[in-house]
């Protein structure tokens, strides 16, 4: 989906109850113009890249616990979610790779300032989160992509639970000296701990919020986290 170039207030507002400290400060961010996979990529798709000519390391085909062509792919570490975009990368000739921590979020604001993209509150009706009472059948896994047919201004579908989604950043405990410009915020040991974004089927809906915030390591495979790509080619090749 096109992400249209713009600023936003990036990070929990001072008066929202359920931020934390490292989502603050809130401070303003402009984002170039990119493109963002609509959903977070599936088993499907991940097994058509993982028979692409290998990059830096090898891949396997079918790493998640919870089975289903369009489910999100699961079980994936930091790394392979790399590897995934470079082979993507060196076969279509465009630049995939791991949105930015602030790319995400602005994404997945899509122009709002609520918690939420849909509002101030959020619940297990239209969202794969764990909320109490509610959906027993669907709260200890993740839903195909798109299940509940909701997506945000700009066409994007799961920003908020379902599973976590790796960024390319370096954790940081708060946006102190944080980048403007919508750029990873990096540092110089490549195997300190990686951002994740966006809340999973096991969260609550307070940890699912557009500003919340979360971190692993680049090793870890979790029956939790997923990602999605970003394309930054030039759009007349992007849509060729």
């Amino acid at each position: 989906m096109l992400i249209p170039a713009g600023e936003f207030m990036m990070g929990a507002a001072a008066d929202d109850p359920d931020g934390r400290d490292e989502e603050r400060p809130q401070h303003l961010v402009k984002v170039p113009q990119f493109l963002m996979g609509q959903y977070p990529v599936t088993q499907a798709q991940w097994r058509v890249v993982a028979g692409f000519e290998q990059v830096e390391r090898t891949l396997e085909p079918d790493p998640s616990k919870f089975k289903g062509d369009n489910r999100p792919v699961e079980q994936v570490s930091w790394y392979e979610a790399v590897e995934f975009c470079q082979r993507l990368s060196a076969k279509t000739g465009r630049e995939y790779g791991l949105p930015s921590e602030a790319e995400w979020e602005y994404a997945c604001r899509a122009g709002t300032e609520t918690p939420y993209h849909v509002g101030e509150k959020i619940t297990a009706e239209i969202a794969n989160i764990a909320e109490p009472n509610s959906r027993e059948e669907y709260q200890d896994e993740h839903t195909p992509v798109n299940y509940f047919n909701v997506a945000n201004a700009w066409g994007l579908c799961d920003m908020h639970g379902n599973v976590l989604e790796w960024c390319q950043d370096h954790w940081h405990g708060n946006y102190d000296k944080a980048p403007n410009d919508g750029s990873a915020w990096l540092t110089d040991n490549e195997d300190s701990r990686r951002v994740l974004r966006g809340g999973s089927w096991f969260n609550s809906p307070r940890h699912c919020r557009s500003a919340s915030r979360y971190f692993s390591t680049p090793d870890d495979r979790d029956i939790r986290i997923g990602f999605r790509v970003v394309c930054r080619a030039p759009l007349a090749l992007a849509f060729s």
